[in-house]
């Protein structure tokens, strides 16, 4: 098997136009499609960064609640790449999206931090 990227990264949130405004409006993400399942009373949005990969946001009726900590077994958070976590975190601020202390990565120098989406769902800004 070879794999060549990172296609797309699904997240299940519990309210729809939260999460929506939060990935186009506060980080910008460009709408592939978005589409309304009635069968499941659930949207499905596809949403693409500038590198082509891209997030399916789902809505579903009072989905389970899972732990989404940093540190919690499971997936452990989302990254992404920005050419300044400083820059970066301003617009989070004005955003009114709160960012933890900027740290820096003791293996390769750069830059990073955290803050998370409606959900709780932990989200880094790596730095290039």
């Amino acid at each position: 098997m070879k794999i060549l990227r990172t296609h797309h990264v699904a997240i299940i949130c519990s309210d729809y136009a939260k999460s929506k405004h939060f990935y186009t409006q506060v980080l910008g993400l460009e709408i592939v499609s978005e589409i309304y399942r009635e069968r499941r009373n659930s949207y499905k949005l596809d949403l693409r960064l500038p590198d082509g990969v891209q997030i399916e946001l789902f809505s579903f009726s009072n989905p389970p609640v899972r732990l989404s900590y940093p540190e919690a077994c499971g997936l452990r958070h989302l990254a992404f790449e920005v050419p300044s976590v400083d820059k970066a975190v301003v617009e989070l601020q004005n955003q009114g999206v709160a960012a933890e202390q900027v740290r820096v990565d003791e293996h390769t120098g750069k830059r990073f931090t955290f803050f998370a989406d409606p959900d709780g769902l932990p989200l880094e800004l790596y730095e290039r």
